[in-house]
């Protein structure tokens, strides 16, 4: 794997963790004590804790490049093998 090619794969998948990991312990201000914000609606999030959620996507996504790296590493599976012999070329 070229280091581009590593970058574009943990960008990628980073994104895709993201938003897997947005949701996780999301409570409106409908049900938080207190004041909701003025200008929101009653579903916005509380406290979203926004650079939690970036810590535990880069850590989560960190550990899946490495087993993607390690099977691409390791030749574990051929990806140039599998098209070409799909193809026929």
């Amino acid at each position: 794997m070229s280091f581009v090619g590593g970058i574009v794969i943990f960008c990628i998948t980073w994104m895709v963790v993201l938003f897997t990991v947005l949701p996780w312990g999301v409570r409106p201000q409908s049900e938080e004590e207190g004041e909701m914000e003025p200008g929101t609606v009653e579903s916005a999030p509380a406290n979203p804790r926004i650079w939690i959620k970036f810590a535990m996507t880069t850590v989560i996504t960190t550990l899946i490049f490495i087993i993607i790296w390690t099977i691409f590493e390791l030749e574990l599976i051929d990806l140039r093998e599998f098209f070409q012999n799909s193809y026929g070329t």
